[in-house]
């Protein structure tokens, strides 16, 4: 008696198992045409990166940061492989990065500040926000101590 029972306990198991499956298959389709529905959306970000106050000073060349930008800026994993996904271009000190939708900003900072580790220059420039959808490069204050004495 006791072993019969042992011996269908696993049958039901086997039975709830499939049931689990069969369920992940169909919520597998249906999170799939959610997802089809998003990428027909095509949002474009635009970001800019303001180097007004170090190309002033003749500190950084703006084309070399844009062409940074243009080798280093990585697109499903690959570097070199901008395309349609993403545009840089340069007016005059600023650099105008348009983007589809999985874009982040936070990555043109890193990007920007590895640039500036490279030319030397990440112990005099910082990268700041000074709203949504863009950064500056700016000088560290250095006079913050003479103003409070």
């Amino acid at each position: 008696f006791g072993s019969s029972a042992q011996a269908t306990l696993p049958q039901t198991r086997r039975k709830q198992q499939c049931n689990y499956k069969s369920s992940a298959v169909v919520m597998g389709v249906k999170g799939l045409k959610k997802k089809v529905v998003v990428k027909g959306k095509k949002q474009t970000l635009k970001f800019t990166i303001d180097c007004q106050q170090p190309a002033d000073d003749n500190i950084l060349e703006t084309k070399d940061m844009e062409k940074f930008l243009v080798g280093r800026i990585k697109v499903d994993g690959k570097t070199g492989n901008l395309g349609d996904m993403v545009a840089v271009s340069r007016e005059k000190q600023k650099i105008h990065v348009s983007a589809e939708a999985p874009f982040s900003k936070r990555y043109l900072k890193y990007l920007s500040k590895k640039y500036l580790k490279m030319q030397q220059l990440r112990d005099f420039l910082r990268v700041v926000a000074p709203n949504k959808t863009s950064y500056e490069l700016r000088y560290f204050n250095i006079n913050e101590d003479n103003d409070e004495e």
